[in-house]
């Protein structure tokens, strides 16, 4: 359905985005007193063949930022400090975050580890009241948290607005965009200081002519649309404008893990083992959210080399045994493909997710005993492993990594459980 100019509302202060410093490598300062003022750097693996994958205020003012090759930032940075990555250790201080910002104002989505929206309240939407409330937020995460957990906070009309706030002073920022003076403050923008604004967007933008942010302002929703080539376009515009266009539900459409390897694992028979771990990860989560899978996917990253991709169709599976086989089966073909010497990489994806209800039962196949073996061995793995730890049982064997353990790491938009950390 098109969007116009009737259908969203303009608001006042109505939004406030709480985005967290540096969140990663502050949770490692918070942690170890040792790193606190010094340069670090998050790794997923100690060597210089990996990139940072956060970077504390100190090395980012030697250049080193998320992205950034570890031998390039040593370069940038000789006093850097690098530490593996303790993924279970920054889901639990966001869920302590959470609580802490939830005694404040009501949490109205988590748009990442780092990052979560509120609605204020009705009586909190003038500059007094929620600056009262973003510095209640600051204060309780420095004295019920960490004195090292860092945040920036912004107040809009809407959640869009108080996210580019946010990112309009760091660390430790507060900036209010009253509908009154979004002109003057949005023009100084860059267009890619906008969220959803890359590069590739931008060199669509110049081409459609439209080269500043007072540009984009200046344009029709609908020529927004036709540059966007699609609602998204005109989402954009309305968003930009200070209207409260409400968020699009999304759904699930895959479960899955990757993992660049350690050094010493990147053989292709060590390789394996770890592909076979995670993908029992990837087979736990998908009963514990109740889905079947009807699709398996396997990428390789080689070193030094090529990418490698293929899928693999299921009958509507949750055990272990069935996706494993399936991993097996694309493994075999990668090998046969590749012939590879070291690995780099790799990713195991389930996707045509279907609930029960969703699955239609072909009338002349029937369960065979060994599928519903399969099915209830894996629930009383299941069993085991949450009540003893994580591998209390496990199918074949899980080489020791570098950061202790295997599997969870968190993604973009997306919190893992607590509950995958011992799975």
């Amino acid at each position: 359905m098109a969007m116009d100019a009737r259908s969203p509302q303009q608001s006042g202060l109505k939004w406030l985005f709480l985005d967290l410093n540096s969140y990663f490598a502050s949770v490692e300062q918070q942690d170890n007193p040792q790193l606190r003022g010094r340069p670090v750097a998050v790794v997923p693996a100690m060597t210089d063949y990996t990139c940072a994958i956060a970077a504390s205020y100190e090395a980012k003012m030697y250049g080193v930022k998320t992205g950034t090759m570890i031998g390039e930032a040593k370069r940038m940075c000789p006093p850097l400090i690098c530490v593996p990555a303790r993924h279970d250790a920054y889901v639990r201080y966001h869920h302590r975050i959470v609580e802490e910002a939830a005694l404040h104002t009501p949490i109205n989505k988590i748009w990442s580890i780092d990052e979560l929206s509120s609605r204020l309240p009705p009586n909190k939407r003038n500059i007094e009241s929620a600056t009262q409330v973003a510095e209640k937020i600051r204060a309780g995460i420095h004295k019920n948290v960490g004195q090292h957990i860092h945040c920036s906070i912004g107040i809009a009309p809407n959640s869009f607005l108080a996210k580019v706030a946010t990112d309009m002073k760091k660390p430790n920022g507060l900036i209010i965009l009253s509908p009154d003076s979004l002109q003057d403050r949005l023009f100084q923008l860059d267009l890619t200081d906008l969220p959803g604004i890359n590069v590739n967007m931008e060199r669509r933008l110049h081409r459609a002519g439209v080269a500043t942010v007072e540009g984009l302002w200046n344009i029709s929703p609908k020529h927004a649309r036709s540059i966007w080539g699609g609602v998204g376009g005109e989402r954009f515009w309305y968003n930009l404008h200070g209207y409260d266009v409400p968020d699009t539900e999304t759904s699930r459409s895959t479960i899955g893990h990757s993992r660049v390897l350690d050094p010493e694992l990147r053989r292709p028979d060590s390789a394996r083992i770890i592909a076979r771990r995670l993908t029992i990860k990837a087979a736990t989560r998908l009963r514990r959210e109740e889905f079947f899978a009807t699709k398996i996917f396997l990428s390789v990253r080689v070193v030094d080399g090529p990418r490698w991709g293929a899928e693999l169709r299921l009958p509507p599976v949750q055990d272990n045994f069935s996706i494993l086989q399936g991993m097996e089966d694309l493994w075999a073909g990668m090998l046969a493909d590749l012939n590879p010497h070291r690995l780099k990489k790799f990713s195991i994806t389930l996707y045509g997710l279907k609930k029960q209800t969703d699955i239609t039962i072909d009338l002349f196949e029937t369960p065979t005993r060994q599928s519903r073996r399969n099915e209830a061995l894996s629930t009383v793995m299941d069993g085991i492993n949450e009540r003893y730890g994580a591998e209390s049982i496990r199918l074949g064997i899980s080489p020791r990594t570098q950061n202790g353990y295997v599997g969870t790491k968190i993604a973009f938009s997306r919190v893992p459980d607590m509950a995958e950390f011992h799975e």
